[in-house]
């Protein structure tokens, strides 16, 4: 019971994937991280955000005036920038990969549980089927009340008849 309880609650594990509890907490946190700092990244406000941030830096490299702290020249500002927008690139990237990872693990168990779910409807929709089918072969065998009432006629005008003849 408990193996199997285990099991239930690593469905986001890949197959075969062991670690121990203090380290899977651990990698679970990190997972978490990653994704919301994916879901982060993906936000039109941080897309906004960087926007504004890349045209200040290049508004203020251009055109500070010197008296204004500056680099030394617009070339070494861009090359800064180049290397702020590469390191955000190059950590982003990475943690991107590692939440669509987990997203595509939890995909899996998903579709195997729709799987699961669909084989049951299915049988149990052949099963009904079948015991339809029974049921109707077994109502062709039953009388039905029209055929009773012609019965139960015929058997009226039969001792009406007899009736008739006794009196006679």
């Amino acid at each position: 019971m408990a193996r199997a309880n285990r099991q239930e609650q690593e469905f986001d594990q890949p197959k075969g994937f062991r670690s121990r509890r203090r380290g899977r907490e651990s990698q679970d946190r990190f997972g978490r991280f990653t994704e919301s700092f994916a879901r982060g990244m993906g936000t039109p406000a941080f897309l906004f955000g960087l926007l504004i941030f890349v045209i200040v830096w290049m508004v203020y490299t251009s055109f500070a005036p010197d008296s204004w702290w500056k680099p030394d020249n617009a070339a070494l500002g861009f090359t800064v920038l180049t290397l702020i927008l590469s390191v955000q690139a190059s950590v982003g990237s990475p943690l991107i990969l590692l939440a669509q990872n987990r997203q595509d693990d939890r995909d899996r168990v998903q579709i195997e549980q729709d799987r699961q779910r669909a084989e049951r409807n299915l049988n149990d929709t052949e099963y009904l089927a079948r015991e339809i089918v029974a049921l109707r072969l077994a109502m062709k065998d039953v009388a039905s009340k029209d055929f009773i009432r012609s019965e139960l006629r015929s058997l009226l005008a039969e001792l009406d008849a007899a009736k008739t003849d006794d009196k006679e």
